[in-house]
């Protein structure tokens, strides 16, 4: 079998058997198949697209081309969710103790924030003493124990999607959906979760721009992650307003806790509970209604706080701060945003949003970049509301004065004020 062929059969349209698929990414991960190689066929890829077979076959050899995690000892109630990125997306911080809560089991690998989208990962890390590095012993320990555990991915979890993801990214070939579903797609089924939930985004501060490419995202997510025997759903949700009223990682925590405290409702309560009641009737075999009214009881009544505490303990973190929020380490230096003139605000680009909160040092240029953890935006109006001249629109923070007065043009170019917003639902659609 040769490169050049296969390169050749999907360039002129062909179908590509396992064979193939398998002989190319084996190849790709052990060094023998050049950059070159694998660069042309990614760009056939991108111009013929995949069928269904091709996409799944990719997904499976790529997931099985590192470590794959057995979860087979908790049986069927593991579930996992995932994000396709978002600007103060801080949902696993609710959704995983709430699905715990009601029995799942939740044993997730999560990234660390690049560009103007925040990490899991790195939000944890703002608790003190909180290990996103386990055994696997302990790993497994705590889920079994506590019923949720969530830690940085393994070094050799997906070798083929590290390689393959790098190379796509400096060949302009990163927007193909087949090529996309399976770099997600490998690392869930590689992380061994029976049930999968996932929540695709669109909009300014999303991959997806429209909520029709997101769709055709989701529903090949969807159709793919079914082929490869894990059921899978996806809630398409707006990204054109960001998710809560906090971006950073410090911020972000405490407005997490705040909503498992009661203390707080709104976008971010919904969308949590949404995603919550998804995993539940999936794993559990019930509806979604059933699913999501047991995910608010385990919201509404403590049951889920509770569980985060002890999932935060069980890792190594503090909970006097969970307790207590102010004992979170707080940024040197702020500053407000001040409206400019009155009106409603009619839009708001997420994008520059994150980007101003990367800017804060709240997020990386580069995946070696230090972060400030105490970094980010306080946002006190959005899309929708009225607001007069003078008016504090948000208050940003950083340990670092200088950069204040560059994040605060960003943040100010991406509001508008003036004109009618357009009212658009939280979720979308959800795609069974």
């Amino acid at each position: 079998m040769r490169m050049y062929d296969i390169i050749a059969k999907k360039r002129d349209g062909g179908e590509l058997t396992d064979a193939e698929i398998r002989f190319f990414v084996n190849g790709y991960v052990a060094g023998e198949i050049p950059d070159y190689q694998v660069s042309a066929l990614l760009m056939a890829i991108y111009f013929r697209g995949m069928t269904e077979r091709e996409t799944t076959s990719l997904t499976q050899y790529m997931a099985m081309s590192g470590d794959m995690v057995d979860l087979s000892y908790f049986g069927s109630t593991t579930a996992d969710k995932h994000s396709t990125g978002g600007v103060g997306d801080k949902t696993t911080l609710i959704v995983a103790p709430i699905a715990a809560a009601c029995g799942l089991k939740v044993a997730k690998m999560s990234g660390r924030g690049l560009g103007h989208t925040g990490g899991t990962a790195d939000k944890l890390e703002a608790i003190n003493g909180y290990k996103t590095n386990l055994t696997s012993d302990e790993f497994f320990n705590i889920v079994n124990k506590v019923g949720v555990a969530v830690i940085t991915q393994s070094g050799n979890i997906t070798p083929a999607d590290k390689k393959l993801y790098a190379l796509r990214d400096v060949t302009a070939t990163v927007e193909s959906i087949p090529l996309i579903t399976s770099s997600v797609m490998s690392k869930k089924i590689a992380s061994g979760a029976k049930n999968i939930v996932l929540d695709v985004k669109y909009g300014s501060g999303a991959f997806m721009k429209t909520k029709e490419d997101a769709e055709i995202l989701a529903n090949s997510m969807v159709k793919i992650g079914n082929l490869c025997g894990r059921k899978t759903s996806a809630l398409i949700t707006n990204m054109n307003v960001p998710l809560g009223f906090a971006v950073g990682n410090s911020l972000e925590v405490i407005e997490a806790i705040n909503v498992l405290k009661g203390k707080q409702k709104g976008d971010l309560y919904e969308i949590s509970i949404a995603l919550a009641g998804n995993m539940i009737a999936l794993t559990l075999g019930i509806t979604e209604q059933e699913g999501c009214k047991k995910a608010k009881h385990a919201l509404d009544s403590g049951m889920a706080f509770l569980k985060f505490r002890e999932w935060i303990a069980s890792q190594g973190g503090d909970t006097a701060c969970i307790d207590d929020t102010s004992l979170f380490k707080s940024a040197d230096y702020s500053m407000q945003i001040k409206a400019t003139n009155s009106g409603f605000i009619s839009s708001m680009n997420c994008e520059k949003i994150g980007t101003a909160a990367a800017v804060l040092g709240a997020g990386r240029i580069t995946k070696d970049d230090k972060i400030d953890l105490a970094a980010g935006i306080i946002l006190k109006q959005k899309t929708g509301d009225y607001v007069g001249f003078g008016d504090t629109l948000a208050t940003l923070y950083s340990n670092d004065k200088e950069k204040l007065k560059s994040a605060a043009e960003i943040y100010k170019s991406a509001i508008q004020i003036g004109g009618n917003a357009i009212s658009e639902p939280l979720i979308y659609k959800t795609v069974n």
